[in-house]
């Protein structure tokens, strides 16, 4: 970490809070002065619950910080007290990549919210619509680039990634997921940062599999999921060599949240302007994630989870299936939505008759054969080690389904900012 401050002049018997505040005017950095705190922003609420976690640390109670050597003006005496402690006040610096994007944005917008903890670098092939200030337009595939933005960083979050089910050709899938970690993961050695976050996906597991936990084979039946396996591995390679690194691997399932114009918008906006196609019985379960929800956890693995290699399913729970969808969606927006069931052969044969539309246009359109084959397969995958690692989610997913219905349906936006994903 990059420490920008400590305070070095306390030790304590039993007070109150005012008694710190009172008596604490200035930061030191190794026996320097280093700032007045009545002329600076840094808040004192801050520093005194830093403050406080330290003496539980030690074992002491709250109590009155007592002076054991003072700066006076003609020169610093030297503390005399060997049980003196240093409290360090660090600041972690995120170097993010590919983070312009849905996940990307609201992660940066949640670090911000604290500016004395965080500090945040976006590098990205596009600018971000509300965090530009912080980003360099980048490619994840150029190692000179990465050798030179990475540098300073303590920890890599990285997001990059082709996702599309429709990126063509499709070897961009590989030289971006594969090729950009090999890259990424040689910058962070040049400039020695040993701590990368990794969004993966649970696609590596394929689909239909019976709520796969983070030891399941993978069996990814795309190129997507292929590529981000294949990023996996070679993550799990580099681990092998670099045992004392920090590597977490999250595989999100779908991720949703207000701006998001994936699938999942595209579901919510057919099921709320009440002529939705059901393709099926309704019955298959879709394992879902709010993206409030995602954020907050990647935060959570940055403050806490600093040792090892982990992989994490992420899933917010309970699963619905498409009726229980339906209803939830209903209930919210307060009006009556009638489901019209459409046979999964019928749903697959408009699929096909879709794909054939797109090859003959070229153009990329909205339903496709792979796209109907998803909606109808159950993807529940489990999410023990998420929910019982010491992480609590701020939102439920009914929670989070609500605020995402009432952010786009209800409550007009001031602006059209979106960002599209699968």
């Amino acid at each position: 970490m990059r420490a920008i401050s400590s305070l070095e002049v306390f030790l304590c018997s039993k007070a109150k809070i005012c008694d710190l505040c009172c008596e604490v005017n200035c930061l030191y950095i190794s026996n320097t002065k280093l700032v007045n705190l009545r002329e600076t922003s840094v808040s004192l609420f801050i520093l005194y619950c830093q403050y406080v976690l330290l003496l539980f640390a030690l074992g002491g109670g709250l109590g009155r910080p007592r002076r054991l050597g003072i700066p006076s003006p003609e020169g610093e005496r030297r503390m005399t007290n060997a049980h003196l402690k240093v409290l360090h006040f660090d600041l972690e610096s995120s170097a993010m990549i590919g983070a312009s994007g849905f996940v990307g944005t609201r992660l940066i917008n949640l670090l911000k919210e604290e500016p004395a903890k965080y500090t945040c670098s976006n590098i990205d092939l596009q600018p971000s619509h509300f965090f530009n200030e912080i980003t360099t337009i980048g490619d994840v595939r150029s190692q000179e680039q990465m050798d030179r933005e990475l540098k300073g960083a303590d920890v890599v979050i990285l997001l990059a990634a082709q996702h599309r089910d429709d990126v063509s050709p499709v070897s961009l899938y590989y030289d971006t997921n594969v090729g950009g970690m090999e890259v990424t993961l040689k910058a962070m050695e040049k400039n020695g940062i040993h701590r990368i976050i990794f969004f993966s996906s649970v696609a590596v597991y394929g689909l239909n599999k019976k709520n796969p936990d983070e030891n399941h084979p993978a069996d990814p039946f795309n190129h997507y999921g292929k590529s981000k396996w294949q990023a996996e591995e070679v993550l799990q390679k580099w681990y092998e060599s670099h045992p004392d690194w920090n590597i977490n691997i999250i595989r999100p399932t779908v991720i949703f949240g207000e701006r998001n114009r994936g699938n999942v918008y595209n579901l919510l906006k057919q099921i709320s302007s009440g002529k939705f196609l059901m393709v099926g019985k309704g019955e298959n379960k879709k394992s879902m994630a709010y993206v409030g929800n995602i954020v907050a956890f990647v935060k959570y693995m940055i403050d806490n989870i600093t040792e090892g290699y982990n992989v994490f399913n992420y899933i917010d729970k309970p699963d619905n299936n498409m009726n229980q969808l339906v209803a939830h969606v209903s209930k919210v927006l307060n009006k009556h939505i009638p489901a019209t069931h459409f046979p999964y052969w019928l749903g697959m044969t408009g699929g096909y008759c879709f794909d054939l539309l797109a090859k003959i246009t070229g153009k990329k359109l909205t339903v496709s054969s792979v796209r109907v084959k998803k909606f109808c397969a159950t993807t529940e995958f489990d999410a023990t080690k998420v929910h019982t690692c010491g992480f609590k989610a701020p939102y439920t997913l009914d929670e989070g389904l609500a605020r995402t219905l009432e952010f786009e349906f209800v409550h007009p936006r001031p602006d059209d900012i979106t960002f599209k994903s699968e």
